[in-house]
């Protein structure tokens, strides 16, 4: 699992984020962390980034997410949910 992982996150480096947020904003978004779910309203604050007021929603596969947030070009992975559960919308 890892490596398809790996694999996806690679090919999001290359392309640019207008591509991956605007082009192909039905498979990966911000959302604010205001609408996720109390857990990982939680982690962020464990994580000392209760400060964040979006995170970025790239979608793997299926129900499969990367949560992250980022800070200028950077995305900065925050964790993997392998059951789309940090948000349903």
């Amino acid at each position: 699992m890892l490596h398809e992982i790996r694999k996806k996150l690679a090919q999001f480096e290359a392309k640019t984020w207008n591509e991956i947020l605007v082009k192909e904003k039905h498979r990966n978004h911000t959302i604010p962390v205001s609408k996720l779910c109390a857990a990982a309203r939680d982690r962020l604050a464990l994580l000392r980034l209760d400060d964040v007021e979006e995170v970025v929603s790239l979608r793997l596969t299926g129900p499969q997410r990367i949560w992250g947030y980022r800070l200028g070009p950077v995305f900065h992975v925050l964790w993997w949910d392998p059951e789309h559960r940090v948000y349903k919308g």
